[in-house]
């Protein structure tokens, strides 16, 4: 069995549709989430808007895109997700190791309230729930903001 590199690296524009295929994939395998965007809107939107106004993360392995982070500037992670043949190989730790890098005393994000995978990822990784909303969000679904700070003699 051949090993597999790993690497987090910025996003290139050429990237963009393999993180938006990542996304589009993970609509149409989540029941409970409405597509409110068709593919090609997503793929136009990560190329025009996401990749220029936001700091891309990838996770490459061997070449191929296989994760992908969004942040913002003010220290969110507005994207985090992993094709379905790489979860549990630990990338989305990477990635979000490096946004606490990046963002070393606090960083914020949303996830749906029916993400238990993803409530349960982020708790692992020391976030905090700190509010929920009814669906504050084009998807109109109930979402909770979680955070993560920085806290002397706490492992992160």
């Amino acid at each position: 069995m051949m090993s597999r590199t790993c690497i987090i690296r910025d996003a290139d524009k050429a990237d963009m549709p393999a993180c938006s295929a990542i996304l589009n994939g993970w609509i149409d395998e989540t029941g409970w989430m409405p597509r409110v965007h068709d593919h090609e809107d997503v793929e136009r939107y990560y190329s025009d808007v996401v990749y220029r106004e936001r700091q891309v993360k990838v996770a490459d392995v061997d070449g191929k895109v296989c994760a992908f982070m969004a942040l913002s500037d003010d220290a969110y992670v507005t994207a985090l997700y992993v094709r379905p043949d790489y979860r549990r190989e630990r990338l989305g730790k990477s990635l979000i190791d490096h946004a606490k890098a990046l963002f070393p005393d606090q960083l914020n994000l949303w996830t749906f309230d029916q993400n238990k995978d993803a409530q349960r990822f982020y708790r692992r990784e020391n976030f905090l729930e700190l509010k929920r909303t009814g669906g504050d969000n084009e998807e109109n679904l109930p979402d909770i903001l979680f955070q993560w700070r920085h806290r002397e003699g706490v492992a992160s």
